[in-house]
């Protein structure tokens, strides 16, 4: 049987070495910004932090399919039963914008579904984690790490949309709830508040990749949170042909 508890510890000293790599970067003068085909920036940063995970990933038996990794046909994939899913530095634009809303993430994916996932938000130094031998955990720098728990009810007090992208569609769900507070934040950050009972929550109707969500997803199954397509009904899948997801809604 796999060893979720040691994989996820693995995978937490990665995130955090990533990260440590990700602020040095941070604090200095250059940023080494580009712009990819997509029109989405790179940094020296994502690179550096990318190359610190895969340090680690390579001493697991499984394949890794990260963002600044090479483009790995679906021919190849598909037929891969367990493999690491990582976004070295999610956030690039919160990180150009030195807000701190930028994380590591890591996932470890079974066909199609996350078994765990770990966060690291490096300037806020707060690390998140989740499997379903463990539940799911945050430690904020050196405290004791504490227990997350599920949600008591499922009122929607608090929503949760992005920082850089808020579409119309996003917009029509938050008018459903005028009651409630809207948070914005960068980053996997959306997912864990609501992990952290902050929040109740997230639909997002615009575009992400599925290492965007695979690490947060990993780490909000264990609380019985579900990210399901706008249909409400069919969870969010990885390991598709294409890498895009489609519109999801987080929810308890």
């Amino acid at each position: 049987m796999i060893d979720l508890t040691k994989l996820t510890q693995l995978a937490v000293e990665a995130s955090r070495e990533a990260g440590a790599e990700i602020l040095k970067i941070y604090h200095s003068a250059d940023f080494g910004v580009e712009m990819k085909s997509d029109d989405s920036p790179l940094t020296r940063a994502d690179k550096a932090a990318h190359e610190v995970i895969m340090q680690h990933l390579k001493e697991t038996p499984y394949p890794v399919l990260s963002e600044e990794g090479r483009d790995i046909p679906y021919t190849e994939r598909k037929n891969w039963t367990y493999f690491w899913m990582v976004d070295p530095l999610d956030g690039t634009k919160e990180f150009i914008k030195k807000n701190g809303e930028f994380t590591v993430n890591i996932a470890l994916i079974h066909r199609d579904t996350p078994v765990l996932g770990v966060v690291y938000a490096p300037v806020l130094d707060w690390m998140y984690w989740g499997n379903a031998q463990e539940g799911s955990w945050k430690q904020e720098g050196q405290a004791e790490a504490r227990s997350l728990q599920a949600p008591a009810d499922q009122t929607v007090r608090s929503i949760v949309a992005s920082r850089s992208h808020l579409s119309p569609e996003t917009q029509e769900v938050i008018d459903r709830y005028p009651d409630a507070e809207v948070i914005s934040m960068g980053s996997s950050l959306k997912f864990m508040l609501l992990a952290e009972g902050k929040a109740q929550l997230y639909p997002r109707f615009a575009p992400t990749m599925e290492w965007d969500t695979a690490a947060a997803h990993g780490v909000l199954l264990p609380l019985g949170y579900t990210v399901k397509k706008t249909d409400e009904e069919s969870p969010l899948l990885y390991n598709k042909e294409n890498l895009l997801n489609p519109w999801f809604i987080c929810s308890s």
